[in-house]
């Protein structure tokens, strides 16, 4: 099935091929002119004065302890409406967030001619009229591709004309007659500031296309359907989705999530894909469940799934009576997580029952497969973690993560044998694409590294034989000759090997004397997987060293990885990220109090607790949509994600253990008067995530209580979400402001 997670998650690793396009860079001529009078004594540049925001103080009493939140006011009231239409936000904070974006950009004035350099660069790394490989469904092949200078893509088909296995029609050939529109998205991205897509599917009788549009960056989606026969959009949008729907496989209906007024996918409806009245099918009344929606491989059963972090439950509607109720395939028990297929005569489950912590494959052959029918199809090997697993009619294939890296394994259905897609890098990341077709022996996969831009392969499950169809381009030129990428590992306080990526020109010195970035998130499970980004080659170009630190609280040595980061042991994570930090000194990679730590929403928690733990170790520090408000984030229940999260942090309306926990690290909580480094702190005024206040209120406090006079700068998009900004070129703008500040930041201390 597929899913849409709804997590805490900002991910800066590779950009894929649909983000490449082309741009040059001209350095302004100097100009010839006579010699000019001697200049008077030149003044020096009055400094930005940094705003200073008001101290409200609010009392807050919770479970007998008495805590101060001078900032609490950030918070406009009204926030659930800002979310929908951030013109609605209270005057005085707009006020106030316009002020932080004019000092932030007054502050690093003298860095505008380098992020154009480095925009420019990242730019030029892109293909600017990319496209995917198109992926074949029936009579037509489906893909996405860029014109020159659009900021979203068109998503269009053609006519099947190639059999799945033969080599990719060469980009010289012009397909165009025969293509067939069916979304322009920089077409319609022209009538709003902020534009995004949620799921884009073509229905499975291929008549009808639907898509989900945001226009706010608060993912509150409409999704629209359109007659590929006519052209014409159909009447009477869907309202008030999550962005997550599916056809049934009689292409009659549309089932879609809808988002509640505290943007929680909480209910399931049925309507007809031409338009009619929406049906409930499933109403979830726990807060903390968040639904998705989709279909199994098989095509015979449309799925719904509820779970929050450690729990889940599945339940299926037969295809064949897409009108049914659903029933449930094992009722939800505390800290038992399962995901289902069905493989014609057999589902399959992955599942961590019976206390598999990285999870196993069980198979039911029942017609209803409830817990007491599964039996152990891939048994349990701790320290594997078996990822995701997906079948074919003649086939199943697993994904699975050790130390790190991740393979792939096929299963042939005939005999049950297996064998391995296997790289030989030292650092890498393979992704299996499912595809729309089920009887097939083909499955696509993507390949790539740090030093090596993406492959997207075919591979005959049957006969082993693979096609490489498409090679990452960049225009700009690369050659992974010039470039070494390293797998380090950092022993943690409690001895733990913790795995290090690092990137580097070949010929960078490791004397300590290369500026240092070092990346990470660790949190919710997700691995920060060693792929090739066009934007880490901008500070590798430049001498510096690029480490991504593989931190306890992600998955990247097994779901036990993440079990040991997270709720009471979530210290774990950042005396990792120290220890990377600490280990790649010692050897050369950087030096102390000169490296720039860098991580994003939950990532951007990492970074507010390493910032108030060592603040001698960073030249600067960046938190992108920083999750830095826990405690009082996760004692909030009207925002989005508080009620799912609790398996995750703790439950500090409740549980005195959770809130001392919490409260001993939060990084808003615990600034007090240190020397910190300069900071620079990013949001969007549209985020339902992370909240535009809790990196307001971070800064401030951090100007506040610092003693060392450095500079903390916030910087708001006004127009968008969690995301940042949602054209492909306008995003590279925002992470070339990061990049400037921490050339800027790192030079302060040379």
């Amino acid at each position: 099935m597929k899913s849409r997670p709804d997590r805490r998650t900002f991910i800066l690793t590779s950009l894929g091929a649909s983000f490449m396009t082309q741009a040059g860079f001209a350095a302004t001529p100097s100009e010839t002119l006579k010699e000019p009078p001697l200049p008077a004594p030149a003044k020096a540049a009055a400094q930005p004065v940094a705003p200073s925001p008001a101290r409200k103080p609010f009392e807050i009493d919770q479970l007998g302890h008495k805590r101060i939140d001078p900032y609490h006011w950030i918070k406009d009231d009204n926030w659930q409406a800002v979310l929908r239409d951030p013109g609605l936000i209270r005057a005085d904070i707009k006020a106030a967030l316009i002020e932080e974006n004019a000092y932030s950009a007054a502050m690093l004035e003298s860095t505008k001619g380098l992020q154009d350099e480095i925009f420019n660069e990242m730019k030029g790394r892109i293909k600017e009229d990319d496209a995917s490989v198109p992926t074949a469904d029936g009579p037509w092949e489906y893909y996405s591709r860029f014109e020159k200078g659009a900021q979203h893509p068109i998503i269009a088909r053609r006519p099947r004309t190639k059999g799945a296995f033969e080599a990719a029609i060469p980009s010289t050939e012009d397909t165009r007659e025969q293509e067939q529109i069916l979304l322009n998205e920089d077409e319609r991205a022209k009538t709003s500031d902020f534009y995004e897509t949620s799921d884009a599917q073509h229905s499975p009788d291929h008549t009808l296309f639907a898509w989900g549009e945001d226009t706010q960056g608060s993912e509150y989606y409409k999704v629209y359907v359109r007659d590929l026969a006519t052209g014409d959009i159909l009447p009477n949008p869907i309202e008030n989705c999550d962005g997550g729907f599916t056809f049934s496989p009689d292409s009659k209906y549309i089932f879609w999530t809808w988002r509640d007024e505290n943007s929680r996918p909480a209910k399931v409806y049925r309507r007809l894909a031409r338009g009619g009245k929406d049906v409930l099918v499933y109403d979830e009344k726990d807060d903390g469940f968040f639904l998705s929606i989709g279909t199994l491989s098989s095509d015979a059963f449309i799925s719904i799934g509820a779970g929050n972090h450690e729990t889940s439950e599945t339940w299926l509607i037969p295809a064949a009576t897409p009108e049914a109720w659903p029933f449930v395939v094992e009722p939800r028990h505390e800290g038992i997580q399962y995901d289902i297929d069905h493989w014609d005569d057999r589902f399959i489950i992955r599942t961590n029952a019976d206390d598999a912590i990285d999870f196993k494959l069980m198979v039911s052959t029942a017609d209803k497969p409830a817990r007491a029918t599964w039996s152990d199809l891939v048994p349990h090997h701790p320290g594997i973690y078996v990822t995701g697993s997906g079948v074919y009619k003649r086939h199943m294939i697993r994904v699975e993560r050790e130390n790190a890296n991740t393979r792939i394994v096929i299963t042939r259905k005939a005999d049950m044998t297996e064998h391995f897609i296997n790289v030989a890098e030292e650092a890498y990341a393979l992704g299996a694409s499912g595809g729309y077709e089920y009887d097939t022996d083909i499955i696509r996969y993507t390949y790539t590294s740090p030093t090596t831009p993406a492959q997207t392969l075919d591979y005959n499950m049957e006969t082993r034989d693979k096609v490489l169809r498409k090679t990452q381009i960049i225009p700009s030129g690369h050659n992974p000759k010039d470039y070494i990428a390293r797998r380090l590992y950092a022993t943690a306080p409690d001895g733990q090997q913790v795995p290090i990526t690092a990137l580097m020109r070949a010929d960078t010195k490791l004397d300590g004397s290369a500026p240092l970035l070092l990346y990470g998130y660790g949190s919710y499970g997700m691995p920060m997987d060693p792929g090739f980004s066009i934007r880490s080659l901008s500070l590798v170009n430049r001498g510096w060293v690029y480490a991504i630190a593989h931190i306890r609280g992600g998955s990247e040595k097994g779901y036990g990885w993440f079990l040991d980061g997270r709720k009471y042991k979530k210290m774990n994570t950042f005396t990792d990220f120290i220890a990377c930090a600490e280990s790649l000194c010692d050897a050369g990679y950087g030096t102390r109090g000169k490296i720039v730590a860098y991580g994003g929403s939950a990532g951007g928690m990492l970074m507010g607790a390493v910032t108030n733990l060592r603040p001698d170790l960073w030249a600067g520090v960046i938190g992108a949509v920083p999750f830095v408000d826990v405690l009082n984030t996760m004692s909030d229940t009207s925002l989005p994600l508080t009620p799912p999260e609790w398996p995750e942090w703790g439950n500090p309306l409740e549980d005195e253990e959770a809130y001392n926990y919490i409260a001993s690290y939060s990084p808003y909580d615990n600034i007090s008067a240190l020397a910190y480094p300069p900071v620079l702190a990013t949001g969007g005024l549209s985020d339902t995530r992370v909240t535009y206040w809790e990196p307001m209120k971070w800064i401030a406090a951090l100007r506040e209580k610092s003693t060392s006079g450095a500079p903390m700068l916030l910087k708001i998009n006004m127009e968008a979400g969690h995301g940042g900004a949602s054209g492909r070129f306008d995003f590279l703008k925002e992470i070339a402001f990061d990049y400037a500040f921490a050339i800027w930041a790192q030079e302060q201390q040379a």
